[in-house]
Order: C-alpha cells, then sequence, then structure tokens
C-alpha cells in the first residue's frame, strides 16, 4: 500500500528539490541581492507586529523617513546617532574579518568614555587647557582604554584558546559596573547618577559652534566624531585591502590552516585584531561622552555595541558600506523614539538581524528543482 502512494506521489510531483553546497563564491550582486530581501521581509515581519500591537506599519515606516531624512535638522541628529554607531559597525567588521567574534564593544565603548571622562575629572590636565591638546589626549586615552579590554579576552583567546564570544561577552558587564562605580561614588555630582559637566575645552565642536561664519549651520549637531569615523573607515579600508597586515587578517579568516601553514604568527595577529576592534569602539564611547552627553553617566548608549554587530554583518564587513548602513540604524533609532510600544525599534533590528543570518544560508547552498528519474 506505502509503495503505492509513492509511486502516485511520484508521478503527481515529477520534480524534487535538491540542495547543494556552492563551489565558488557567489557575485557581489547576487550577495547585495540576499542582504535587501532579508531586510524587506524584516520589515515585512516588523510591520506585522506592529499591526498586532495596534499600530499601522505604513505609516510608522513613513514616520521613521521623515522624522530622520525629512529636513537638514533632523538629518543632522540622525548622523549624530550614526557616529558612534560607524566606529562600532568598524570595530565589529575588523574582528569578524579575522573570524574573531567580538560581542564586548559595548564594554568597550563604555570604558573608552570612561578613559576619556578621567583625563577631564581626575584631572590629568588643567581645566584650562587648550581645546587643541584636550581633545586628542582624550581620543588616545579613550582608544588606550578600548584596546586594553580588547587586550584581555585577544589574550586569553590566543593563548589558551577561551572562547571569546563568552569572554567578550562577560567583560560587558564588568564595564558598565565599573563606569557605575565611578558615576555613583567617586564622581558623582551631588549624589546624583552622573559626573559633573566637563569643561566646554573638553567638548568636540559642533556644527552650530560655527554658525556665524556659517548661517546655514545654525541648529545642526553633528559633531567632529563624525570625521573620526570616516577617516577611521578608509583607514580600516586601507589596512585590510592595502597592506600586508591586512593580507595577514583576511587569510586567517578565510583558511585559518592555510595561515598557520603559510608560517602567520596567528597568535599575535589575533591580540592585534582585537586591540584594534577594542580601540576602534573605545573611540565610539569618546566621541559620544564628548560630542553629546558632555558628562559621564549610565545611559550613554543605547546599546550601540550590539548595533555595531549588525551593522558590520549588514554591511559585508566592508568598512565604506558601515557608513550608510550606520546611517539608517542612526535613523532607525532616532525615530524610533516616538514609536510606540518603545520595544518595536529594538525590535525591528533584532529581526533585521535574525534575516540577515538566516539569508546567509542562500549564499552557502544553492537549491536546484531536478526532474525525478
Amino acid at each position: 500500500m506505502n509503495s503505492e502512494i509513492a509511486k502516485s506521489t511520484s508521478r503527481s510531483f515529477p520534480y524534487r528539490i535538491v540542495i547543494e553546497q556552492r563551489l565558488k563564491e557567489p557575485s557581489r550582486t547576487y550577495s547585495l541581492l540576499i542582504s535587501v530581501l532579508a531586510i524587506v521581509v524584516a520589515l515585512f515581519i516588523g510591520g506585522f507586529v506592529i499591526a498586532q500591537a495596534g499600530g499601522d506599519p505604513i505609516r510608522s515606516y513613513r514616520h521613521i523617513a521623515k522624522a530622520s531624512f525629512g529636513n537638514i535638522g533632523v538629518f543632522s541628529d540622525t548622523l549624530v546617532k550614526a557616529t558612534p554607531l560607524i566606529l562600532v559597525g568598524l570595530a565589529c567588521a575588523v574582528a569578524f574579518r579575522s573570524r574573531l567574534w567580538n560581542i564586548g564593544a559595548e564594554g568597550q565603548f563604555f570604558v573608552g568614555a570612561f578613559g576619556a571622562s578621567a583625563i577631564v575629572l581626575t584631572p590629568i590636565l588643567p581645566p584650562d587647557t587648550s581645546p587643541w591638546i584636550f581633545i586628542p589626549v582624550m581620543m588616545v586615552a579613550g582608544i588606550l582604554m578600548g584596546a586594553f579590554w580588547g587586550l584581555i579576552p585577544g589574550f586569553l583567546k590566543a593563548k589558551y584558546n577561551v572562547n571569546e564570544i563568552i569572554s567578550t561577552l562577560m567583560m560587558n558587564y564588568i564595564a558598565v559596573a565599573w563606569n557605575n562605580f565611578f558615576i555613583y561614588a567617586v564622581w558623582s555630582e551631588s549624589g546624583f547618577q552622573m559626573s559633573p559637566m566637563f569643561t566646554k575645552n573638553a567638548w568636540l565642536p559642533r556644527l552650530t559652534d560655527y554658525s556665524k561664519v556659517v548661517p546655514a549651520f545654525r541648529g545642526l549637531t553633528t559633531h567632529l566624531g563624525l570625521l573620526f569615523g570616516i577617516l577611521a573607515a578608509v583607514l580600516i579600508w586601507f589596512i585590510l585591502y592595502r597592506s600586508r597586515w591586512g593580507y595577514e587578517i583576511r587569510l586567517i579568516g578565510d583558511n585559518p590552516q592555510a595561515a598557520r601553514y603559510a608560517g602567520l604568527n596567528i597568535t599575535r595577529n589575533t591580540i592585534l585584531v582585537m586591540m584594534l576592534s577594542g580601540g576602534l569602539a573605545g573611540l565610539a564611547g569618546m566621541s559620544e561622552i564628548t560630542g553629546v552627553v558632555h558628562r559621564l553617566q549610565g545611559a550613554i548608549s543605547p546599546g550601540y555595541g550590539f548595533t555595531g554587530i549588525i551593522v558590520a554583518w549588514l554591511s559585508k564587513l566592508n568598512p565604506f558600506a558601515v557608513i550608510l548602513v550606520s546611517i539608517l540604524f542612526g535613523a532607525l533609532i532616532l525615530a524610533g523614539r516616538e514609536i510606540q510600544p518603545s520595544g518595536i525599534p529594538k525590535m525591528i533590528q533584532g529581526v533585521i538581524l535574525v534575516c540577515l543570518i538566516a539569508s546567509d544560508f542562500f549564499l552557502r547552498y544553492q537549491i536546484r528543482i531536478v526532474r525525478r528519474e
């Protein structure tokens, strides 16, 4: 009886689906198309959830676009939100390119903010120091603190093969607790959960500061950190694709066995890449603390470190694509504050990440429909 059913089924459906692993990398056009389709699917799912919550998906997405790109003023605010994402996205991209899964960019962001704040609040430099000295020293402090926070899991991975996903994730909690100790106790302003305001010569300049020279800049909040992000993207692109070290990073990420056979020092590269990744995330914390908040406090990140993972993945680890994707996610963060329920924007981010990860199936495998024999 079962054989008769099987025969009748094969006669009804003379074709079958075959899934095969790809023997060569798909084209860039195909990869881009798959990523775009994944985002479309994610937005459709997000729209379905918004509808179930009683909202209008079309109006919600239209509001996000208008509140983020509607005029030069809101676009300036979008760039402010995109600035730390650019640096954190680059931090994740350079680590992922070497197949090091740095999930600790959030903690590196926080300690970078701490390092920059220490220059002002300790104080290491006098309050009347010139901005031309204050800002570079704060940059160096933020980068060094982030690099140190990346060094620890990098060393553990290189020397003892400790899983970097676990170590970097756990260090996020240590970084937040470390900052909170200084925010609530050592540097607390009159018992409030924040430090005193930085002196203005420790602030990153904003476009609106030059409105007397260029009236069109009046009210624009974009600060110098955006330039840091753009220059960092150029630097990371040059390192990855135009330097010997970048070739080593890519070779280790693509084929660790071949890299080891070629005599590359994987231990040293693992530590250096994690330090570079941490330094970029630390610079992101410095730019946020000096360009936006102007004091050390707990609520300096709405999850930039974790959103940076999505940014790096969506950009396919391309440093220049990180800039564009960061602007899109900066728009989602900015406009998402006005969408209710308040968890909808983060839900959309999470759905996008899941869809992007799932879309890798179509990049690794090909689906063919063949006729049954």
